[in-house]
C-alpha cells in the first residue's frame, strides 16, 4: 500500500472522477485521503471519461498529498472498467458502494487477478466496504470479515431510500443502523468506521455538531462533500490539547497504582481509574497527532 499518515485518515474528501481540474486541489486540501468517485457523481455518459482521469492521477506525482481512492460501481456494467481503470501501486485502495459480502467476494477476486498481472503484492489494494443497503445491515459482520475491507463506511441517504425512512435533522432513525455498523467493525478489529456526508455545505455550526455526534457513537472518521468541511472534520476527530493530557494524567494514575501492586486507583478529580477507563485514554493517545 503507498505511504502514507500512519493513523487511519479522519476525513475523506469525494471528488467528481470526471472532474480532473479538481483532483490535485482536493490532494491538498489538507484532507487525510481523497476518494476519487467514479459511481454517484459520475453522469452515465462520463464514466470512461472518469476512469481515464483517475488513471493519469495515479500515474503522477502524488508527493506529499492525501492518500487516493477510488469509489468503484457496483453495477455489473462498469465495475470490472472501473477496477482495471484504477489498481496501481499509488492506489491506496477502493471503496465498494452497496457494500454485501458477495459483491466484497467478486472485488477481492477482481482485485487479485488485476495485482496479479501487474505485479502489485496480492492484498495491497484495500477496500473500504460501504455499508448503504438493507441487506448490507444485515450482514454487517460478515462485511466487516471481508479479506479487504480495512474499516466500513455508511451511506445513509441510499440506506434512507430503501427502508423508505424519513430521516429527521439529527437523523435519529439511523442511530441504530450506525451501532451496529460500529459493532460490526469493533467485532472485526477494524479501524473505526467513517461516517457519513454531511449535504449543508456552508453550516458549519451543523458540520461540527453532526461530526462531534458521530464522534460519541464511535466513528473516527467522516467523508466530505467540499474541502471547506475538511478542516472542521479533522478538529473534530482530533483530540484536543486538554483531552491529551487527560488522557495522560489517567495513564501515570494507574502506572503508579499497579507499582504499588493495586489494579485501580482514584485520580485527584475523585475519579475510580481502572484499565477500562484507561483503555479510553489510550484510544484518545492513539489519535493524538
Amino acid at each position: 500500500m503507498p505511504d502514507g499518515p500512519a493513523l487511519p485518515g479522519r476525513s475523506y474528501l469525494y471528488v467528481p472522477g470526471h472532474r480532473d481540474t479538481r483532483h490535485l486541489r482536493a490532494l491538498h486540501s489538507g484532507a487525510d485521503d481523497v476518494i476519487v468517485d467514479l459511481e454517484d457523481a459520475v453522469p452515465a455518459e462520463a464514466k470512461e471519461q472518469a476512469r481515464s482521469a483517475c488513471a493519469r492521477l495515479l500515474a503522477g506525482d502524488l508527493t506529499g498529498g492525501a492518500r487516493v481512492w477510488a469509489r468503484v460501481n457496483s453495477h455489473p456494467a462498469h465495475l470490472a472498467s472501473d477496477l482495471a481503470a484504477v489498481v496501481s501501486p499509488s492506489l491506496t485502495g477502493v471503496w465498494v458502494p452497496k457494500a454485501e459480502p458477495a459483491l466484497l467476494a467478486e472485488v477481492d477476486e477482481r482485485l487479485t487477478e488485476l495485482e496479479r498481472g501487474a505485479g502489485i503484492p496480492i492484498g495491497a489494494t484495500a477496500v473500504i466496504a460501504l455499508v448503504e443497503t438493507a441487506l448490507g445491515v444485515l450482514r454487517a459482520e460478515q462485511v466487516a470479515q471481508s479479506p479487504r475491507v480495512l474499516r466500513l463506511g455508511i451511506g445513509e441517504a441510499d440506506l434512507a431510500g430503501e427502508l423508505r425512512l424519513r430521516p429527521d435533522a439529527e437523523s435519529n432513525q439511523l442511530h441504530g443502523v450506525r451501532l451496529a455498523v460500529v459493532l460490526a467493525g469493533a467485532a472485526a478489529g477494524l479501524a473505526p468506521p467513517v461516517g457519513p456526508v454531511e449535504i449543508s455545505l456552508h453550516d458549519e455550526d451543523r458540520l461540527r455538531a453532526s461530526t462531534t455526534v458521530l464522534l460519541r457513537q464511535g466513528f473516527r472518521a467522516r467523508t466530505a462533500l467540499h474541502p471547506r468541511q475538511v478542516p472542521v472534520i479533522n478538529a473534530v476527530f482530533t483530540p484536543t490539547s486538554g483531552e491529551v493530557e487527560e488522557a495522560t494524567a489517567l495513564l501515570a494514575v494507574l502506572d503508579e497504582a499497579q507499582r504499588r501492586g493495586q489494579a485501580t486507583a482514584v485520580d485527584p478529580a475523585g475519579r475510580l481509574v481502572d484499565p477500562a477507563v484507561v483503555r479510553s485514554a489510550r484510544e484518545v493517545l492513539d489519535r493524538a497527532r
